[in-house]
């Protein structure tokens, strides 16, 4: 019998896959041989990293801002979101050579976004705790917090809009409109973004889809 996974859990597993992939990206480099190298890494963790936090923001947030006394946690996030959304806005802005950006130096963009990554994977984790103390937040369970981030992250933009409404339906239709236009250029881009996976059930991906998809998980014994 598959164990069941917690929110907390599932959010430690993403926040180790998330840190990786910001390891591999910050380190990429261009070369003279081949010059756009470094795209896929960089573009790869920003894709990945902004439909995990546009999924939070729509699909955990509320639930911790309606729970007594959460108000302030929510906001707490929600304000830390749209920092660390800013950050990926600037690599992006930065890899794609925008004039807004282009003079900022890589060591400073990449430690800017290590920092706002750790205190974005902070709240997070509170937040989690502060549903996971409720007993009856949903009235389905806490299990069921992982399913509802997982669909989520199915339904995010693959790219940073710090700039939208965040908040309410307002944010929320921003959000379905900016994922429609994200999977326009994805696809007109050929750009490979990784399907979402909860972490306990990725045995369904063989060898073959993980690496046309560039998103190894074999286990350490293969």
């Amino acid at each position: 019998m598959i164990a069941v996974i917690t929110l907390a859990h599932d959010l430690d597993m993403t926040h180790q896959d998330l840190r990786r992939r910001l390891d591999l990206a910050s380190s990429a480099r261009p070369n003279l041989g081949r010059p756009r190298d470094h795209y896929t890494a960089i573009d790869t963790f920003l894709a990945i990293a902004s439909r995990h936090n546009a999924a939070m923001v729509d699909a955990i947030a509320p639930l911790v801002r309606d729970l007594p006394g959460g108000h302030d946690l929510a906001h707490e996030y929600l304000a830390a979101s749209r920092s660390y959304e800013e950050a990926l806005a600037l690599v992006k802005a930065r890899l794609y050579g925008s004039i807004y950006a282009v003079g900022r130096p890589w060591p400073g963009i990449w430690a800017e976004v290590h920092r706002e990554l750790e205190a974005v994977c902070a709240l997070e984790l509170r937040l989690a705790e502060a549903l996971l103390a409720e007993d009856d937040h949903t009235g389905d369970g806490p299990q069921d917090l992982g399913a509802r981030l997982h669909h989520a992250e199915l339904a995010s933009p693959t790219r940073p809009h710090p700039w939208i409404p965040h908040q309410g339906v307002t944010g929320h239709l921003a959000r379905v409109v900016a994922r429609r236009v994200d999977r326009f250029w994805d696809a007109a881009e050929g750009r490979m973004v990784p399907e979402p996976v909860r972490h306990h059930d990725r045995t369904h991906q063989g060898r073959l889809t993980q690496y046309l998809l560039a998103d190894p998980h074999l286990d350490a014994d293969e």
